[in-house]
């Protein structure tokens, strides 16, 4: 692989937009401190209007100050892992920054201890308009607001995120998967960018090997890896409880203002639907010629598009072709991303593995791939690029209080764009092999997207709930837990020993209860993808105005006034009825 300085310069992000190197990012961080003594001056004076616009003002300027340096420096670690200088940089404005978040939390304490009367007088107070929904949270949450000293005490215990960072240095940095040989001996190297292509192979032995072989390296960590996230759990839980929840995942849904309908109808009706998903491993199963199927086959390529590897040239168009139902702008600032270097694209030595988007108010949005020139590679750049779409439209339209979408809306861009850019590869697919690789991967993501995060979300109630009851968890519990649940999802399929271990490659894991927004993301991306392409009126107004909407109202209202209530068990009845039509086709065509 290679390393960081063998890439060309024009298949990395330029970051200049955010800090033009070391000398400017520690010349800016010894000036943030500067912001303190402006900011503590308010303590005790958040008492009345024009005091609390001030600091609100201020905040915001020191906010927009911090960010692209805490950006800059992420994406500089994300760059080369291993790197002690990248990683002291990023430690030492955390530093700066988590003194800061101590010495300023006095004003939680007191915006929380306003009268209601005096929160719907400040809500209504046309001055704050761009902060209604700020002080509307207040109002909602303050029952969850501890005391100033204790908020001080919380606010400081940031580091507790380093759970997070403990897997990810030991998964994409210390731990190595060496090689491994298919049917014929050919050596292959195992690598996180690598397996996805090796499970997908048509050599049963080479995916049966880069399955058993992935996840069983990390069954030889599991002891470590179980005590790192059990601790984590156990952070999730307590801070839920001190905060008067009545469960972690109440505190998640509350805090995105998430009705918890709809987190239970998605289990509901993905458990009610399981049969789509077992009629699929039949057809699957049947097309590659096997009587029984595997785990390790469920993820294996059938059909054919084309043994060609793609450029990255050649992937940016497609994705341009298949998005081009959003209209022209949309399509221009996907060039755009290319042309103005917003996506650092190739892995590298050490690089962080995956993909990923981030932006900050002011800023074009960053994306990052590894990209190898596989089709699949296409879509994860289709579905970056659908984040990136999402945050300049809301930066664009929304003012800076209100413009970062919930993490709750975050995963419906990206699919939408993966969902028009499937359908566009089936309209212009030449042959039966082609269109039977391109349903393949369509109940492929269908499997992975909605009901294998909602397995997850189940595995983080299940372990959220045993720590929460008071028991032991321990790493039998965690891998037994995790098991049990692969025998519900995946029925008829027979499993092996060293799918116990899987869990323990999540990263999302770390971020309680974020997965199964990525479920109910693909069954809104499948709705309003639908309506765009059936020419329904006012159907691409409304998913402008749904990438447009930011954070300004309630993430569900947002939805629901853009046309997908997830509310609704009919949105999710007609989300799966299409998905049982296009199951029919596939079975069409593989008989």
């Amino acid at each position: 692989m290679k390393k960081r300085q063998e890439i060309e310069e024009e298949y990395k992000w330029d970051l200049s937009p955010l800090c033009s190197g070391k000398e400017e990012f520690y010349q800016k961080i010894n000036k943030i401190n500067d912001f303190l003594p402006k900011i503590k001056a308010f303590e005790g004076k958040l008492n009345n209007k024009e005091n609390i616009l001030a600091f609100l003002e201020l905040d915001a300027q020191f906010s927009k100050f911090v960010e692209p340096l805490t950006l800059y420096s992420h994406l500089k670690s994300a760059e080369v892992l291993s790197d002690s200088e990248r990683q002291e940089m990023s430690e030492k404005l955390s530093n700066i920054l988590n003194n800061i978040s101590v010495e300023s939390s006095f004003a939680s304490s007191e915006l929380n201890k306003l009268s209601n009367e005096a929160l719907d007088d400040i809500i209504s107070d046309k001055r704050f308009k761009d902060y209604d929904r700020t002080f509307e949270s207040i109002k909602r949450n303050k029952k969850h607001t501890l005391s100033k000293a204790e908020e001080k005490l919380l606010s400081g215990m940031n580091f507790l995120s380093g759970f997070s960072s403990n897997m990810d240095m030991l998964s994409d940095v210390d731990m190595k998967f060496g090689n491994i040989k298919d049917s014929k001996g050919k050596l292959h190297a195992l690598t996180h960018s690598s397996y996805s292509s090796l499970v997908r192979s048509g050599d049963r032995k080479l995916r049966m090997l880069a399955f058993k072989k992935m996840n069983g390296t990390y069954g030889n960590y599991i002891n470590t890896l179980s005590n790192n996230y059990i601790n984590d759990v156990k952070a999730d839980c307590y801070f839920a409880k001190v905060r008067k929840y009545k469960s972690a995942l109440d505190r998640e849904l509350e805090g995105e203002e998430i009705d918890k309908k709809v987190y239970t109808t998605l289990v509901k009706q993905v458990e009610n639907n399981l049969d789509l998903l077992f009629d699929y491993f039949e057809v699957k199963g049947s097309l590659l010629g096997l009587k029984k199927m595997y785990i390790y086959d469920t993820l294996a390529d059938v059909g054919k598009i084309s043994n060609k590897k793609y450029t990255y040239d050649e992937a940016i168009e497609i994705i341009k072709k298949a998005v081009s139902p959003l209209g022209e702008e949309y399509v221009s600032l996907i060039q755009k991303a290319k042309d103005e270097r917003w996506i650092d694209v190739y892995p590298n030595q050490d690089k962080s593995s995956g993909a990923f988007e981030t932006a900050i108010y002011g800023c074009h949005p960053y994306v990052l791939t590894n990209f190898e020139g596989e089709l699949d590679d296409i879509f994860t750049l289709a579905h970056e690029l659908g984040h990136a779409m999402h945050s300049y439209f809301s930066d664009k339209t929304q003012a800076y209080p209100k413009a970062q979408y919930p993490i709750f809306l975050a995963e419906i861009a990206s699919t939408t764009n993966e969902m028009l850019l499937i359908n566009y590869l089936l309209k212009i697919a030449t042959n039966k092999e082609e269109k039977i690789a391109l349903y393949n991967k369509l109940f492929d993501e269908v499997k992975g997207t909605i009901y294998r995060q909602t397995m997850f979300a189940e595995f983080e109630e299940k372990v959220h709930k045993v720590c929460e009851d008071g028991e032991p968890l321990t790493k039998d519990i965690l891998c037994g837990l995790y098991y049990i649940l692969n025998k519900k999802y995946f029925g008829p399929v027979k499993l092996i020993d060293e799918i116990r271990y899987e869990w323990a490659r999540i990263p999302h894991f770390f971020n309680a209860f974020y997965v199964f927004k990525y479920a109910t993301g693909l069954v809104s991306a499948i709705t309003f993808a639908n309506k765009i392409l059936s020419g329904e009126e006012g159907a691409l107004e409304n998913y402008i105005k749904f990438l447009s909407s930011g954070c300004s109202q309630n993430p569900v209202k947002i939805l629901k006034d853009c046309g997908c209530d997830l509310t609704s068990e009919k949105t999710f009845t007609t989300c799966f009825d299409y998905l049982y039509k296009m199951l029919d086709d596939f079975k069409k065509l593989a008989k």
